[in-house]
């Protein structure tokens, strides 16, 4: 599954990009040039940002759970035989 950007994103990310690069690695790349290297980064690194924010939300979840269970045993009624 690739992850995709609309058009508003990406133009967000080369410009980004682009400016990073000319002000910080005094490197200038044209929008076509600095689009395949948001493709690029994209398609190498994405999957790795996007596991981990579903790592994080399963952490999340997890703790709500727990939360939970600990509530539903607070209301938990005593039953006598």
């Amino acid at each position: 599954m690739d992850i995709q950007l609309d058009k508003n994103q990406k133009k967000a990310l080369t410009d980004s990009l682009q400016v990073y690069l000319q002000d910080e690695l005094d490197v200038e790349l044209g929008q076509f040039d600095t689009e395949f290297l948001v493709d690029f980064v994209s398609k190498k690194f994405g999957a790795v940002y996007y596991n981990k924010g579903i790592e994080d939300a399963q952490k999340v979840m997890e703790r709500k759970m727990l939360d939970i269970a600990d509530e539903l045993y607070e209301i938990e009624q005593i039953v006598e035989i």
